[in-house]
C-alpha cells in the first residue's frame, strides 16, 4: 500500500565541519498544509529553503519543525584582549604596592576576569555556507518522519479494505433481496385488493395488477445505485495504490459512497435491506474517521 498517514515524527542530530545542528519535524493531520517552522537566531534565510525540503515529503498536513545550528567553538573562536589585561595587572600591582601584598599574580585567575578573553561570534549567519550542512540532517529527519508515516499508512489502508469489505459484503445481500421486496409487494398488494373487494364480487384484472407492480418497482428500484456504488468502492480501492497523496480524493469518494448508500436506504421497502444500509452506513463513517489520517 501507497497510503501514508499524517501522523509522524523524525529527529536527527548531528556535527558538521564544526557545526551542530539538530533538525526534530513532527506531523499531526489537517485538512491543509501547514508549517510551523522554528530556526536558531540569525538563520530565518534558511527557512525558504527548509521549506522547499519539506513539501517534498509532506503534502498536507500540519507539520512542526524546529532546526537548531550552533557553531563548534575552536581555538581560532577566542582571543585574549592584552589592553584589558594590562589594566587588570597595573591595577594589581599598585593594590599590591599600596597595601604591601605580594605581587605573586597567576594568569589562570586572570584569564577569568570580564573581558580579558573574547569569545568571537559563534553564530555563522551564512545562509549559503550552512546550507549544505544543515539539508542533509533535515532530510534524513524527514526520512525517519516518512518511515513512521508508512508504517502507520500500513495500519489504516488495512482498516480501510476491511471497511470496505464490509460495505460489498452488505451491497451483496441487498442486490439478492430485490427480487424478493418486489415478489412481496406484489402478493401483498394482491391479496389486500382481493380482500377489500371480495364482498362486492369482483375480482382485480392481471393487467392493473402488473401495472401496480411496475409502478412500484419503478419508484424502489436501486439497481442503479447499487452499480455505482460498487463503481466507488472500486475506485477507492484503486484511488489507495496510487503513488501522489490520495487522502482528499477518498475524502471526495466516500463521500460519494454516502449519497448512493442514503438513496438506496430512502428507496428499499424492506427490514432487512434497512439493516444493511445501517452497516453500510457505519463502516463509512469508520472510513471517514480513517481517511482524516490520510496524506
Amino acid at each position: 500500500m501507497t497510503l501514508l498517514s499524517m501522523t509522524g515524527f523524525g529527529e536527527v542530530r548531528e556535527d558538521r565541519d564544526g557545526y551542530a545542528i539538530s533538525a526534530e519535524v513532527r506531523t499531526v493531520n489537517s485538512r491543509y498544509f501547514k508549517l510551523h517552522l522554528r530556526t536558531t537566531d540569525g538563520y530565518g534565510a534558511l527557512e525558504t529553503r527548509l521549506e522547499a525540503v519539506i513539501r517534498e515529503y509532506v503534502k498536507r498536513g500540519t507539520i512542526h519543525c524546529n532546526v537548531r545550528i550552533r557553531h563548534l567553538g575552536a581555538a581560532d573562536d577566542y582571543r585574549l584582549n592584552s589592553q584589558i589585561l594590562d589594566q587588570y595587572v597595573d591595577q594589581l600591582q599598585a593594590l599590591a604596592a599600596k597595601r604591601g601584598l605580594s605581587e605573586n599574580i597567576h594568569l589562570e585567575h586572570l584569564a577569568r576576569l570580564p573581558g580579558v578573553v573574547e569569545e568571537l561570534s559563534t553564530d555563522a549567519h551564512d545562509a549559503a555556507h550552512v546550507w549544505p550542512l544543515v539539508e542533509p540532517t533535515l532530510r534524513s529527519a524527514l526520512d525517519q518522519l516518512s518511515t513512521m508515516r508508512a508504517v502507520e499508512g500500513e495500519a489504516l489502508a488495512t482498516d480501510l479494505n476491511d471497511q470496505c469489505s464490509t460495505v460489498s459484503a452488505a451491497l451483496d445481500i441487498i442486490e439478492s433481496r430485490v427480487p424478493a421486496v418486489v415478489e412481496r409487494y406484489r402478493s401483498r398488494i394482491e391479496e389486500r385488493v382481493n380482500e377489500a373487494l371480495s364482498s362486492l364480487n369482483v375480482t382485480v384484472e392481471p393487467a392493473d395488477l402488473v401495472r401496480e407492480v411496475s409502478l412500484f418497482t419503478d419508484r424502489s428500484d436501486i439497481s442503479e445505485e447499487i452499480v455505482r456504488l460498487r463503481s466507488h468502492l472500486q475506485q477507492f480501492s484503486k484511488s489507495m495504490e496510487l503513488p501522489e497523496s490520495a487522502g482528499r480524493k477518498l475524502e471526495f469518494i466516500c463521500q460519494e459512497m454516502g449519497r448512493e448508500t442514503n438513496t438506496i436506504g430512502s428507496k428499499a421497502n424492506d427490514s432487512q435491506i434497512s439493516e444493511q444500509v445501517v452497516e453500510i452506513k457505519t463502516a463509512l463513517e469508520r472510513i471517514r474517521e480513517q481517511i482524516q489520517n490520510v496524506q
